[in-house]
């Protein structure tokens, strides 16, 4: 569910969010922000892109998951353009 705060882990989540969008753009990631559809201002579509499900998901791994075990992510619909490319750069 799109902005779901219900998980008990919440603010770590998006905090690990934040500390993984700071390191990917140090390495010269740049968000896609042609891939958000909603009428906003880009700062608002880049915060839109940093929370989409497959960006979570990865920050919740790096939170739960020991360190240099394999993260694997399934979804049953098409990961956006700018999530392929941060994936790219996360992995």
């Amino acid at each position: 569910m799109s902005e779901d705060t219900g998980h008990p882990r919440t603010a770590e989540i998006y905090s690990k969010i934040d500390e993984i969008m700071l390191l990917i753009k140090e390495a010269g990631y740049v968000p896609d922000i042609s891939f958000a559809l909603h009428n906003t201002d880009e700062e608002r579509k880049e915060l839109g892109l940093a929370c989409h499900s497959e960006k979570l998901a990865i920050a919740f791994g790096l939170l739960t998951v020991p360190r240099g075990a394999p993260i694997r992510i399934f979804k049953n619909l098409r990961v956006c353009g700018d999530c392929h490319t941060a994936m790219k750069y996360i992995s």
